[in-house]
């Protein structure tokens, strides 16, 4: 049989060395190629904060069900904008939020908070 002939020699299956002669490889200046360009840096990043529109005042309210949760949002009319660019936002994201809230629910005579 023919792994009996194999195995009869004395020669091992693979080559094998101990692991304390295994080092790390430290590429040098010299051994990179005079070709490779070099990575440029990323330009920074800057945040532009964008002020939000000022509000005129809010036209109407509504319950509507997000992610299974009751939300109040607002129809806020914004100043020097027609009817058309009317938006339905949540009471934290209306601009000076507590400000217009307090004039609709006065004009309306529902001076209680809704959260």
């Amino acid at each position: 049989m023919w792994w009996k002939s194999n195995s009869q020699r004395n020669f091992p299956e693979h080559p094998v060395f101990p692991v304390s002669s295994v080092k790390p490889y430290l590429q040098t200046e010299k051994d990179k190629s005079p070709f490779r360009k070099k990575n440029p840096t990323p330009p920074e990043i800057v945040e532009v904060k964008v002020s939000p529109r000022p509000v005129k005042k809010i036209i109407k309210a509504r319950k509507i069900r997000l992610d299974g949760k009751d939300q109040r949002q607002y129809l806020v009319r914004f100043k020097n904008h027609t009817a058309e660019k009317d938006k339905w936002l949540a009471e934290d994201a209306i601009p000076d939020g507590t400000l217009h809230l307090r004039r609709f629910r006065a004009s309306r005579g529902t001076e209680q908070s809704h959260k």
